[in-house]
């Protein structure tokens, strides 16, 4: 992403005018808006006109539009970005006030207006621009008939093929049927790499599944390297790592993150990082459950007591359509720095995140035990009832 243009006054007010490049671009511009902001960005509308005789024609203009945004979906496997508002700004061909759906296009200027630029925000402008910041680690998740080729970036695991291929039982006497469907499920691995991967950018290819089918991938993929003579998979095999995982899945990525080959060979990635991160907090919830909570309630208390050492907080609960709920988690994260916590945005696209919004979306390592914390909530619950 580029940043064209960016004007803030005192009061955070302001535009921001930016270029967005690629897929996870898409991504960070959908975290960017908010209910109520401002989109000024090129557009195409059909405009229906009428002849002096009656008939009606129909065709498609382009035009400038600044629309209050309402709505915004967001594809992430396509990149599509599609905010729905009503039309603030004067035009020839659109009435105010009328809705209008822009299309956000990579490759194509926009301009976002909002009436606060919080920290949260400007972080994520700076995060992507920053070019150093790209797709690093890609990931082959397979089991016999089964593979998900993924790309993990700064901010995305994104699923960029699923192989299902049916392999025919062995049977009795005769394994040849069996064989060739397995050659076929290798060989549909192996043109998703020659297609999908950029080996300039990607650090490392993890293997991951259950049994010996790792081995017999990475095992065919260097085969048909060295027939077909394949010089770059054979200057970058150092890259492929194979790690066991409990299925074929997606969701089989978080444990293979977890695994200490993984968290060397991707020390610097922000995925690894996030793992770290998760995995720190759940060992302190089984050996020390008072140094560790989740839940905001229990964070905000622990904050008030200075305690936090790590804040984990995912990028979904700034999404939030409520100003005062996206206020409240802002407030935290700037408090936990000012006291000198670390803060660990997790993206919610990452198997990670999805981790923790199954607990609540926020948690805290605390610097010190806090037994007293659920004892305070259980007796506001009590005098809430009470009351």
């Amino acid at each position: 992403m580029k940043l064209i243009n960016k004007t803030l006054e005192k009061d955070a007010s302001g535009h921001i005018t930016l270029y967005p490049e690629e897929l996870e671009d898409m991504w960070h511009v959908y975290n960017l808006i908010s209910k109520e902001d401002q989109i000024k960005a090129t557009t195409i509308r059909r405009l229906q006109s009428e002849s002096s005789t009656g008939s009606t024609t129909s065709q498609r203009t382009r035009m400038v539009l600044t629309i209050t945004v309402a709505s915004v979906d967001f594809d992430p496997q396509v990149g599509l970005l599609r905010i729905n508002g009503r039309v603030t700004s004067e035009n020839p061909y659109v009435k105010m006030g009328s809705y209008h759906t822009i299309d956000l296009e990579l490759n194509r200027n926009f301009t976002l207006v909002k009436p606060e630029w919080d920290v949260i925000a400007l972080e994520r402008v700076n995060d992507a621009c920053d070019v150093t910041k790209q797709a690093d680690v890609a990931a082959i998740v397979c089991q016999e008939g089964l593979a998900n080729i993924c790309f993990l970036t700064q901010h995305m695991t994104v699923v960029k093929q699923r192989i299902e291929t049916p392999i025919p039982r062995k049977r009795k006497g005769s394994v040849t049927n069996h064989e060739k469907g397995l050659q076929k499920f290798y060989d549909q691995i192996y043109q998703a790499i020659l297609r999908l991967l950029n080996f300039d950018i990607i650090k490392a290819v993890i293997i991951a599944s259950p049994g010996f089918v790792r081995e017999q991938v990475y095992q065919y993929i260097f085969d048909q390297a060295v027939k077909t003579d394949n010089k770059v998979l054979m200057e970058n095999r150092s890259k492929f790592v194979l790690i066991h995982s409990s299925s074929g899945h997606k969701h089989a990525l978080n444990e293979v993150m977890q695994d200490p080959a993984i968290q060397s060979k991707l020390a610097d990635t922000k995925a690894a990082r996030e793992v770290q991160a998760l995995e720190q907090f759940y060992t302190m919830l089984n050996n020390d459950p008072d140094r560790a909570f989740y839940g905001i309630n229990h964070v905000l208390k622990a904050n008030e007591h200075g305690a936090i050492g790590t804040l984990l907080v995912t990028d979904e609960l700034f999404r939030s359509a409520d100003i005062a709920t996206r206020r409240k988690y802002v407030d935290l994260v700037e408090s936990v720095r000012n006291m000198g916590g670390d803060v660990r945005v997790f993206s919610s696209m990452h198997v990670s995140g999805e981790q923790l919004n199954l607990l609540s979306g926020v948690a805290a390592i605390l610097t010190y035990p806090l037994p007293d914390i659920e004892m305070e909530d259980e007796e506001e619950q009590e005098e809430a009832k009470q009351n």
